[in-house]
């Protein structure tokens, strides 16, 4: 009898080990993880366009920026054409200095409480010839 319920205690324990093993997976997963997202400068043809064009993001994630084909290129956000409302924060997100070589690289991580909504951007040297982009940030 005694070996029974030692049998029996020793197989509980190791079932509520098992389910606290388990458990403890859903508790400690981290949220999901922020996405980097490529855009190129200038497109793969040579034309003076990001590609893509448009991305949706999520707040906290990463846009890359490479300098691709036809430079100069640098990345200016719209200072009125942002969810944000704030030419401050567009100013933050934006890399104005000139990237003169292809494959050079720029990042722009959008801030984790930024605010959802459209974001334009666009190249200044060639902002005439129509080289102008969206960031989609949603919640």
């Amino acid at each position: 009898m005694k070996s029974i319920a030692a049998s029996l205690r020793r197989l509980s324990l190791a079932a509520l080990t098992v389910v606290l093993v388990v458990s403890s997976f859903f508790v400690f997963v981290p949220s999901a993880a922020a996405e980097t997202y490529t855009i190129k400068l200038g497109n793969d043809k040579g034309m003076l366009a990001f590609e893509p064009a448009k991305v949706s993001i999520k707040p906290g994630d990463t846009i890359k920026w490479v300098n691709n084909k036809v430079p100069p290129h640098n990345v200016v956000f719209d200072g009125v054409k942002n969810a944000a409302k704030s030419a401050d924060f567009a100013k933050a997100l934006s890399h104005k200095q000139l990237m003169m070589n292809p494959g050079q690289v720029q990042e722009t991580t959008f801030p984790t409480d930024a605010p959802v909504g459209e974001y334009t951007f666009y190249c200044e040297p060639h902002r005439g010839a129509g080289m102008v982009g969206k960031i989609v940030v949603e919640g």
